[in-house]
């Protein structure tokens, strides 16, 4: 009997204590604001491709460098992936093959490879061999055509982007070949 009082009394006891008091009184009403003035243009937080045409030569150490235009925020965390234009095939309309970089060439001379690196405010596409780049033929260093892929980092982290498929990057960025800002370097 003296278990069942004590259960009884530890029961109430506890009632008691998490009883909470009457409601306060409603606090005072806010103030409307105004409506503010349009901001200027930010900048493009969200993924986007550029892509540019150079050649490599002794006078640029056989290096294309690329700044990223202030309109675009790259992050240390983005994914950065460069892409060359490898080939095209000639059916009814000619369709590009990109390649992802890095690429390498088994050419006479030795092996040849097309690389880049890159910082939250630019890209340098380069090449590396084990021979003399100047004897070279200019098939494979005028006019080179890449493509330069940002992909913000919660984009490629949440996604199953195949990153050597430039079509499927392209895709999940929502870009069109139309959206591509395309730059001639000198």
């Amino acid at each position: 009997m003296k278990k069942i009082g004590l259960i009884f009394s530890t029961f109430i006891a506890a009632l008691t204590i998490s009883c909470e008091g009457p409601a306060g009184p409603p606090g005072p009403p806010g103030f409307d604001g105004r409506d503010g003035l349009d901001g200027l243009d930010g900048v493009n937080i969200l993924g986007t491709v550029f892509e540019i045409e150079g050649t490599f030569d002794a006078a640029n150490e056989y290096t294309l460098f690329y700044e990223f235009p202030t309109t675009v925020e790259v992050f240390e965390s983005d994914l950065v992936f460069v892409y060359i234009l490898w080939d095209q095939t000639d059916d009814a309309e000619p369709v590009d093959i990109w390649r992802l970089l890095p690429q390498t060439r088994i050419l006479n001379q030795g092996l040849l490879q097309y690389n880049y690196d890159h910082t939250f405010f630019d890209v340098s596409i380069f090449l590396e061999s084990d021979f003399d780049l100047s004897t070279l033929m200019p098939g494979d260093t005028d006019n080179q055509v890449f493509r330069i892929a940002i992909v913000p980092a919660e984009y490629g982290e949440n996604s199953k982007m195949d990153p050597s498929n430039i079509d499927a990057v392209m895709r999940l960025l929502e870009v069109e070949e139309k959206d591509i800002h395309r730059i001639k370097l000198d």
